[in-house]
């Protein structure tokens, strides 16, 4: 049975987590991901996890601290932003290689310099490449319900690669709202225990883990790790399936909002996508049709789902809160347009660089992109396809 709460982002995560009891949490403070071991502390501390808490002296050992009990056996994971996901990046690597399903709770935060401690996708969008599961949340109660589907995902027999559940900073991880969490007995059943089938603490079956590859090795195990990710997309929607059973919330690779009649469409990810729900209401309330594609799994891309949901868009902005320095667009863009270009989709595309170091992202904002697309449609030529919004030039 559903129990109603008001929690901020980093409190939700911190709850789906006391629920899951996992084995080991090592740990080193950043903002705005702070709070999320402070709450698991104070579980900790009053008996209600039996989890070992590790308090590091960085980031950097968090997740070397996180791989090390993974490899042994133990289910384990780590939270952090920013600056202390970049400087984990060595361990990323090492984590997806080794086929280890570590779970990162990552709060998004700018990447400096300047030094900025506010929301944008800098790092996460940064460690696109590093071979983890990247699931992002548009509000508190998708990142307590992705936290809860994380450890069935990556876990998963056909899939084993650590998992980043993703989230705004400020935005949604201090925010507070209103939402609703599961039954501790119902987490945990769902969630299950963990039986890897391979550790190192294991004495029927001695191995190694994070040997040095040779020539003769490396692209096989490289080859190893995507197909392990080809699985995940079904794993994702069975484990959605399941989760929807139990709580009457639905999930997919992404969302589609009033997409069915659209013309125009955004494409975008995380908390920006709640007030770009508001301006498609305010535009559908004047007969626009008008909708949006919200990212829900980044890595792996969906990209065919993708193109297949904008079948029959005419025009698409991508919305982008990261910057890749291609001269091209974002990171989202890149993918977006090679699904469309794949699909031979004839919709007019650009992509937009918004909201970096947490500017502010109004209703206004988005019903201008809408405007610029009914522009282009207009013109039958998308124009500058690279665009930033919201900027003094």
């Amino acid at each position: 049975m559903a129990k109603r709460d008001r929690l901020s982002g980093n409190e939700a995560v911190a709850v789906a987590l006391r629920q899951i009891n996992p084995d080991v949490f090592p740990a080193f403070p950043i903002t705005p991901s702070t709070e999320i071991p402070q709450y698991f502390a104070s579980f900790v501390a009053n008996g209600q996890v039996d989890t070992e808490f590790i308090t590091v002296e960085s980031e950097h050992s968090s997740m070397s601290a996180a791989i090390g009990a993974e490899a042994a056996g133990a289910r384990s994971l780590t939270a952090t932003s920013s600056c202390g996901l970049a400087y984990m990046w060595e361990e990323l690597y090492i984590a997806a290689s080794n086929r280890l399903p570590v779970a990162l709770a990552l709060v998004n935060r700018a990447l400096s310099g300047p030094i900025n401690i506010n929301c944008d996708h800098s790092d996460s969008m940064g460690a696109r490449d590093s071979g983890w599961i990247q699931i992002y949340a548009e509000n508190n109660q998708e990142a307590y319900d992705n936290m809860v589907q994380a450890y069935r995902i990556a876990e998963h027999q056909d899939v084993r690669l650590p998992i980043m559940i993703c989230q705004d900073g400020f935005i949604t991880s201090h925010a507070v709202e209103n939402i609703e969490l599961l039954e501790d007995e119902e987490v945990k059943n769902f969630v299950g225990e963990y039986e890897p089938e391979n550790y190192l603490l294991n004495p029927e079956c001695p191995m190694a883990v994070g040997p040095y590859s040779i020539t003769d090795y490396y692209m096989e195990a490289k080859r190893n790790q995507a197909e392990g990710m080809k699985h995940v997309n079904g794993v994702v929607l069975d484990v959605a399936k399941e989760f929807a059973a139990l709580s009457g919330r639905e999930y997919g690779l992404f969302e589609e909002y009033c997409m069915e009649d659209a013309q125009r469409a955004v494409v975008i990810i995380g908390s920006a996508s709640g007030t770009t729900k508001d301006a498609i209401d305010k535009l559908r309330a004047q007969g626009e049709k008008v909708g949006m594609i919200k990212i829900r799994l980044f890595r792996p891309f969906p990209a065919s789902e993708i193109a297949e949901a904008l079948k029959g868009v005419k025009a698409v902005a991508i919305m982008d809160r990261a910057e890749s320095y291609t001269n091209q667009g974002g990171p989202l863009g890149a993918d977006v347009m090679a699904a469309l270009f794949r699909a031979r989709s004839e919709a007019l595309a650009v992509n937009y660089i918004y909201g970096l170091g947490g500017r502010d992202v109004r209703v206004e904002d988005m019903e201008a992109v809408y405007e610029t697309l009914k522009q282009i449609i207009e013109d039958g030529d998308a124009g500058e396809t690279y665009r930033y919004m919201g900027i003094r030039e």
